[in-house]
């Protein structure tokens, strides 16, 4: 396909390729809200500051009321509303609101009575909704950070080639003993080592299909790992611009040291990673699959090819072993992805990202390009 021209967006085709649903099945919307209460008689529809949420009733509601239920034989299509948590991966509240303002439990009332939920929210909710999907048996996909862009192209592709490109690249890179990333910032060069110990890569393709419970995260396309340690140094770019200089030891982030920007930026991470040690743990290691637009936001860009991301914290819903309660504080149990692409880390280089498997060397990234390598995969 080329990556500048895509279908228009078709929901059932994309219900149906990602969850192959049987006739009969129910399923249910999620939203967050900063007042559920806003649910009622869809009042958060008069905000024009919610534009994630506008996207999930127009789109998805309305496409699912207005013969997509239909279509695909299902049931349901209700939508529900919860309490915004304020960060990515953080666990949800059980309460949720209706259209008519009734108040439900996610748990009692929701969860075991659906058999796909799509969560379409602010935040992330993968790893929570992937713990309540292997809990109460149900399928889903989390959408969140949804906008224009992402419906036009990252939603709009067919997701069957992507899980075929994808399995190309995890069997390229599967059983890894590590990885370098090599940066290069302000002039300076800095490495990261992640050991990854010859584990299974795994990819997040979109697919999620059959009777085993299961979490998409849409748009797909990637490979990640969770590595089992990690050493050296990373820049890293904060929210408000500042760049930090990351310090790396026995598989978690030590302290920051600042490059630019503001102190107090750094200051505030180095208290929280001493407050709370498991914050800088490393979870993720992931390398983007698609050729696809930059959207402005990391659930698509994360997975564009040629560019990477780690992650800290929270990993229990990628296999690792970080789970909420090994953290000091509920508010602290995130998982967030370190997206480094031209778009986003402009002022860092990744110079080159090498694979070290069975005695050999294999440059996978140069510069934010996919190698010859990564390249022959994908013809192969």
């Amino acid at each position: 396909m080329d990556k500048h021209k895509f279908p228009p967006f078709n929901l059932t085709r994309l219900l149906d390729t990602v969850f192959a649903p049987k006739p009969g099945e129910r399923i249910a919307i999620l939203i967050d809200l900063p007042d559920p209460k806003l649910m009622k008689d869809f009042a958060f529809l008069k905000d024009d500051t919610l534009g994630i949420q506008r996207r999930a009733h127009d789109v998805f509601y309305q496409g699912l009321k207005n013969g997509g239920l239909a279509a695909l034989k299902l049931a349901g299509g209700d939508l529900f509303a919860y309490q915004i948590t304020g960060g990515s991966n953080l666990d949800l509240p059980d309460a949720a609101i209706d259209p008519t303002g009734r108040q439900l439990s996610l748990e009692k009332d929701i969860y075991p009575h659906y058999d796909i939920i799509l969560c379409i929210s602010t935040f992330s909710a993968t790893a929570p909704l992937t713990a309540f999907a292997r809990r109460f048996g149900f399928r889903g996909a989390t959408l969140h950070g949804l906008n224009d862009i992402i419906l036009r192209t990252g939603l709009a592709v067919d997701y069957n080639e992507v899980s075929r490109n994808g399995e190309k690249l995890r069997l390229g890179l599967t059983r890894a003993d590590s990885f370098d990333i090599d940066f290069e910032v302000d002039g300076q060069k800095h490495t990261l080592k992640l050991l990854c110990n010859r584990q299974e890569a795994q990819k997040s393709h979109g697919l999620c299909r059959g009777e085993r419970p299961d979490v998409a995260n849409l748009p797909a396309g990637e490979i990640y790992f969770v590595p089992e340690s990690a050493e050296g140094v990373f820049p890293m770019r904060y929210e408000d611009g500042t760049l930090g200089l990351m310090h790396v030891a026995h598989g978690r982030i030590q302290n920051a040291a600042l490059l630019r920007g503001k102190q107090s930026t750094v200051d505030a991470h180095n208290r929280k990673l001493k407050s709370d040690p498991v914050t800088g743990e490393i979870g993720e290691l992931g390398f983007g699959t698609q050729e696809l637009p930059p959207s402005g936001r990391d659930i698509q860009d994360e997975k564009i090819l040629g560019t990477l991301h780690v992650a800290t914290g929270r990993s229990d819903h990628l296999g690792g072993k970080l789970t909420p309660d090994k953290f000091a504080s509920a508010k602290n149990a995130t998982h967030d992805d370190i997206l480094f692409s031209p778009t986003k880390t402009p002022e860092i280089a990744v110079t080159r990202v090498r694979m070290h498997r069975n005695g050999r060397s294999e440059i996978v990234i140069e510069n934010y390009r996919p190698s010859a390598y990564f390249r022959g995969l994908l013809a192969g």
